[in-house]
């Protein structure tokens, strides 16, 4: 292989990640200093430590190495997968974690970072026809086998986010939009848990609105699909009541209404949106929001870590966050269109798509706009494997872009 110079390696990739991860850092730091827990903050130090190291090594590695071994990357992260059901953690009623010392590993945060390689390698493939039904069928199966693995610690939250990044590479290979949308919306209400009569009629009509746009004439394996996603629909609209969960139809009822269990399940998201309204334009300071030092906030330096950020820096801070994630998933972009390479299309589209998502819900639901699930701010929340994780599939992305000439066949 040939050597490529420092000039070569997109710097624009490094900066917004640094910013969001010394955000992060201050965030998870003030979170855990009124709470007599700076451990944690250390612990992060020092995964984001090995995370530097990490990227450094999958920056230089051979591009091609990782291409060629996808499938290996997935069957490993399968495996972990079902080790942790077996062997495990359980924290919070979820089975999703080793204990290695004094740290927790989340295999899942691993898992679907080669679920992407491995969905990319095979629709990448010349021999693929994504158009075909055993094709299509075969590319579902590479991202459900690990979604349901994850649903069954349960982690409902992860397994939202790992199926996030499904449709946008399967349509970035060339399947129809459209026949896509009447099955993967069924699809994916019936994984998620979140549903009852008003997101089945919202179902029914965005199923409506596809097949109304969709102009082509039916084939056999058009029809089946159509057909097999208006079957879920039904399937999921008879059984709605017998699936869902006290739990979730607790978390439905609070995203419409928090006041109606304000010191139970409701507390949570008055107290984030308390703290994120009395951050105003400059916030309070770092390390004197009272919101945060005074531990009103749940989970602050995990899942409503944001709430920190926008108390302490206020609508400043927060937009500062925010940029840094619109920077980077510009330049994670731009790889895209500068390598002309179908597998390192799809994989950076589905690394775009994790990581959109990510931030999507964890933001929308401090703010009251999405249902409280769990799912970590990407770079920005306390834990060790998530950060690792994403570091790594922005090394990869450098990875591409360095050995862009050698890829762009």
């Amino acid at each position: 292989m040939e050597s490529k110079s420092d000039s070569n390696i997109d710097y624009w990739l490094l900066v917004p990640m640094a910013g969001l991860i010394v955000i992060g850092l201050m965030a998870i730091f003030s979170a855990t200093n009124g709470a007599g827990e700076t451990i944690l903050f250390y612990r992060q130090l020092v995964w984001g430590l090995i995370g530097v190291v990490a990227v450094a090594f999958v920056i230089f590695n051979d591009a091609r190495f990782i291409r060629d071994n996808s499938y290996i990357f997935y069957v490993i992260g399968i495996l972990m997968l079902i080790a942790v059901l077996i062997f495990g953690r359980k924290i919070a009623g979820q089975t999703s974690w080793f204990k290695i010392g004094f740290f927790s590993f989340q295999p899942s945060e691993i898992a679907k970072m080669a679920t992407i390689l491995a969905l990319a390698k095979f629709l990448s493939d010349d021999d693929t026809d994504i158009h075909s039904i055993p094709h299509f069928l075969i590319a579902l199966a590479i991202a459900l086998i690990p979604a349901v693995l994850i649903m069954l610690q349960p982690d409902m939250g992860t397994t939202l986010t790992c199926l996030s990044f499904v449709i946008p590479m399967i349509v970035m290979a060339g399947f129809d939009i459209y026949i896509l949308m009447l099955v993967a919306f069924p699809l994916i209400l019936v994984l998620s848990g979140f549903f009852n009569i008003y997101f089945i009629i919202s179902l029914a009509v965005l199923e409506f609105i596809a097949l109304v746009a969709w102009k082509r004439k039916f084939q056999f394996h058009q029809l089946f699909v159509v057909l097999s996603g208006l079957g879920v629909s039904l399937l999921t609209g008879t059984f709605a009541s017998s699936i869902l969960k006290p739990h979730q139809m607790k978390r439905i009822q609070i995203f419409l209404d928090p006041l109606s269990d304000p010191q139970g399940a409701g507390y949570n998201t008055l107290q984030a949106k308390i703290a994120i309204s009395s951050g105003g334009i400059l916030g309070k300071g770092f390390l004197h929001g009272t919101q945060t030092q005074l531990r009103f906030i749940p989970a602050q330096w995990t899942d409503f870590i944001f709430c920190v950020i926008a108390e302490e820096l206020g609508f400043i801070g927060a937009a500062l966050l925010l940029s840094c994630y619109l920077i980077l998933i510009l330049r994670l972009t731009n790889v895209i269109f500068a390598i002309k390479n179908k597998f390192v299309e799809l994989t950076v589209a589905g690394f775009v798509s994790l990581m959109f998502v990510h931030v999507v819900i964890n933001v929308g639901m401090t703010i009251g706009l999405i249902p409280v699930i769990g799912v970590p701010l990407p770079f920005v929340s306390y834990g060790g494997s998530s950060l690792v994780g994403n570091m790594i599939m922005v090394g990869l992305a450098m990875n591409f872009y360095r050995n862009r000439r050698l890829l762009g066949y």
